[in-house]
């Protein structure tokens, strides 16, 4: 049975933000095709009338994990005070909800590894992502160049890599 266009775009979005938290939680390397289908009760058959490949999902998943944390940080932006903002996408970013839940939390902690290894559409996705949100950082506070923008950054996620590593809450 065909489907809509409209459904094909709705199938589409289930598929990408299923993989989204799956990619996130598992690695890149840990998730079949099959895995992300079944998650949300479409086919395997499917998915290559959706994309290209599982790397293209990948980029995909990893760019929709990461414009939603860039929508996060300005929301957070928005809402402080304006010598507060960089504190309080810290605050927010260095947490415990982004330390224990590895499907809804920042994409750079997650996949790191997978972009360096996999390169291509990923590490661009990653690229893109990283520089998106280091871009608001160094905007959060006038004090910030780019270069202190992307050692806060890097300190951050190294933060939460490490926290998310040892097995001491």
């Amino acid at each position: 049975m065909k489907v809509s266009r409209e459904q094909a775009a709705r199938n589409r979005d289930k598929v990408i933000d299923a993989a989204s938290g799956l990619f996130r939680t598992h690695g890149v390397d840990g998730v079949a095709i099959g895995d992300v289908m079944q998650a949300c009760g479409l086919t395997h058959g499917g998915f290559y009338n959706q994309f290209a490949s599982k790397d293209a999902l990948a980029a995909e998943a990893c760019t929709r994990s990461l414009a939603k944390g860039a929508d996060r940080w300005r929301a957070i932006a928005a809402d402080a005070a304006a010598d507060d903002v960089a504190i309080a996408i810290a605050a927010d970013y260095v947490s415990v909800r982004n330390r224990d839940r590895p499907d809804t939390g920042c994409a750079l902690i997650a996949l790191g590894s997978d972009a360096a290894r996999r390169g291509g559409e990923l590490a661009s996705a990653f690229r893109d992502g990283l520089e998106t949100l280091t871009a608001i950082l160094e905007t959060s506070s006038p004090a910030l160049s780019r270069d202190a923008a992307l050692a806060r950054m890097a300190q951050m996620v190294g933060a939460m890599v490490l926290a998310r590593g040892v097995a001491d809450p």
